[in-house]
């Protein structure tokens, strides 16, 4: 029988500015859908670390995360 020990998700996500709207307006809106982003896995109790964060001159954000899976042990994989 096998079982999993620890397990993580590693993620790069574009947060992208909505189509139509100025640049200014729209940097603000991409922030604040990564913050919300942020918020949202605290409240449910995912354990996640931020690898890297990159800001793209167009304003739109990328980042790489790792991230728990489900409920799963994460072991040693966010240190």
């Amino acid at each position: 029988m096998k079982r999993i020990k620890a397990a993580c998700l590693e993620q790069t996500i574009h947060f992208q500015l909505k189509d139509g709207i100025s640049s200014e307006l729209g940097k603000q809106q991409v922030r604040q859908e990564y913050e919300s982003y942020k918020v949202q896995m605290d409240r449910h109790g995912t354990q996640y670390k931020i690898t890297e964060e990159a800001e793209q001159p167009d304003g739109s954000l990328i980042i790489k995360i790792k991230k728990q899976n489900n409920t799963q042990p994460v072991g040693d994989y966010l240190d």
